[in-house]
């Protein structure tokens, strides 16, 4: 009987670390809440252009383009503040924020 070893994959693995709880004033949070919708827009611009699929599973029905707008919005979401591109946004603007004063 064949069976596959997840240990490595398990003992790599870490849960997602929200960094809105760690944000020491309400500014902050506000501006991560920001940059976390910002990235899920971009990633759901990505989403858009790179599903397109002409070659279906199934037939093409009325609902089809909005199931596969939530679908994008949806999974979006779920990903936004994991790419990274959030994080970076939010230091930079917390830098600029910064020198400004």
């Amino acid at each position: 009987m064949f069976s596959v070893d997840t240990t490595a994959a398990l003992s790599a693995f870490e849960p997602k670390i929200d960094t809105r709880r760690d944000l020491t004033n309400e500014n902050d949070q506000k501006l991560k809440e920001q940059t976390d919708k910002f990235e899920a827009f971009l990633l759901k611009k990505v989403l858009d252009i790179s599903l397109k699929s002409e070659n279906r599973l199934f037939g093409k029905d009325a609902g089809d383009k909005i199931y596969r707008s939530m679908y994008n919005d949806t999974f979006s979401q779920a990903l936004s503040g994991d790419i990274g591109f959030s994080q970076m946004l939010f230091d930079f603007l917390k830098e600029q924020k910064n020198l400004q004063k």
